[in-house]
């Protein structure tokens, strides 16, 4: 029998004449959206994508189900007091002030790693090893249709799976109460990927492509 070779995102796939592409992967990860009760006018929700996808992180390291919107509130309002309080910001959180402030300080959770991204093999390859990926986006460039537009320049998502088949990314996107398990294809994602600095819409001069690597 012909063994057919087909090569995605720089990884080779064996794939057997007549046979169907893998299953879709898909971790186990709860959802909120960053203003669990629709009250965008409070500025630590309107910016809550950060302590949202931290919590969400945290939630699945702690195989938590069933969580309620009103208790998702509370930890993201926690998360934002918190930073406020010791580190002075909770608008705009860098990826490396997320590890620090919220995984390493407030969880004093350590399996947490900051990697490069190249290519969507990258991100692909962490899921396949059980663990979850954050990357910082420029929300605007994902063209998400249930976004307030344009949509946010600064964003957060929580990467927890790829449908092979479709070569899309599964996340809970927590910019939308639509967010759960929302679709975006590899190509989108790796063009939005784009890091940014702690603050306040700080500058971003260059674009640099970093994700946060969660573990179990």
């Amino acid at each position: 029998m012909k063994i057919l070779f087909s090569l995605i995102f720089g990884i080779f796939i064996f794939v057997l004449p007549g046979s169907a592409a893998p299953k879709p992967l898909l971790l186990n990860v709860p959802f909120t959206s960053q203003a669990p009760l629709a009250e965008w006018r409070d500025q630590r929700q309107q910016d809550g994508c950060e302590e949202a996808a931290a919590a969400m992180a945290m939630a699945w390291v702690g195989n938590e189900q069933g969580i309620t919107k009103a208790n998702w509130r509370l930890r993201i309002l926690i998360l934002s007091n918190f930073e406020f309080k010791k580190y002075g910001e909770y608008r705009d959180i860098s990826l490396s002030d997320m590890k620090s402030w919220l995984f390493n300080d407030y969880f004093n959770y350590q399996s947490v790693e900051i990697k490069a991204v190249k290519t969507a093999a990258d991100i692909i390859q962490e899921l396949e090893r059980g663990r979850i990926v954050l990357t910082p986006m420029d929300g605007r460039a994902l063209k998400n249709p249930y976004f307030n537009p344009p949509g946010p320049e600064r964003h957060m998502i929580v990467i927890k799976g790829y449908d092979y088949d479709t070569q899309e990314f599964i996340v809970n996107d927590p910019g939308t109460r639509r967010g759960e398990s929302y679709r975006y294809s590899s190509k989108i994602i790796l063009k939005a990927i784009r890091a940014y600095s702690s603050g306040y819409h700080q500058p971003i001069k260059e674009v640099v492509k970093e994700m946060l690597v969660v573990s179990k």
